[in-house]
């Protein structure tokens, strides 16, 4: 009852009071992102959804988009503003997925929902995941670690995506509160954990299926 119905119906009310009551702080965000780096001021990029159904994902931005002289990107870590840390750290960045909750893509609480490019690099137990919707709280916040690595993450999310309910989405959401601080004060933002693409590029992945999830 809860996973089919009410989950859906708290997300609905929740996230539009928090869109109202926090409109302020969009503006301001929005502000200090146009001035410390400029135009857009939404990231947005293609992330794997409940049931492996793809959808636009935004946040603010907190990288620039410097370039070498080449005209190519610079690295995530060089294009990152101390503004950027700031805004990862205090998980402001992540706001505008409040409207994706209202619209039904995400969930408060679920699994984080990962770019289309790291499709082909889930295990098959791993994919359990993809069962709930993704979440702008994580589950891997009960391990009360401020980041956590891959294997761990997903150990929460596939337990999670098989046992969800109202105890275990506040014990979540309580335990996120208790490492915000940790994670402010440990400079959360600028942690660089490999992309999951690369930690497992040795897997022997078809380059058919690559370019599948790479093309959504």
């Amino acid at each position: 009852m809860y996973k089919r119905y009410i989950k859906r119906l708290l997300d609905i009310v929740l996230s539009l009071l928090a869109i109202i009551l926090l409109f302020p702080v969009y503006l301001i965000l929005a502000i200090c992102v146009h001035i410390g780096m400029g135009s857009p001021i939404l990231f947005s990029q293609r992330r794997i959804g409940k049931d492996e159904k793809v959808f636009n994902l935004y946040k603010f931005r907190s990288m620039t988009n410097a370039r070498d002289e080449n005209g190519n990107l610079l690295s995530e870590k060089d294009r990152l503003t101390k503004f950027g840390v700031a805004l990862r750290s205090s998980s402001l960045d992540e706001l505008p997925e409040l409207f994706l909750i209202l619209k039904g893509d995400m969930s408060f609480v679920g699994p984080r929902p990962l770019p289309t490019y790291y499709g082909p690099y889930f295990l098959a137990q791993e994919r359990i995941r993809h069962k709930v919707r993704g979440g702008l709280i994580p589950p891997d916040s009960i391990g009360g670690e401020t980041t956590s690595d891959w294997e761990t993450q997903f150990k929460y999310e596939t337990y999670y995506a098989e046992h969800v309910t109202f105890l275990m989405d506040v014990k979540v959401v309580l335990w996120t509160f208790k490492i915000l601080f940790k994670r402010v004060e440990t400079n959360y933002g600028a942690d660089d954990r490999p992309h999951l693409n690369k930690y497992r590029a040795s897997m022997n992945v078809p380059q058919s299926e690559i370019d599948r999830w790479n093309s959504l």
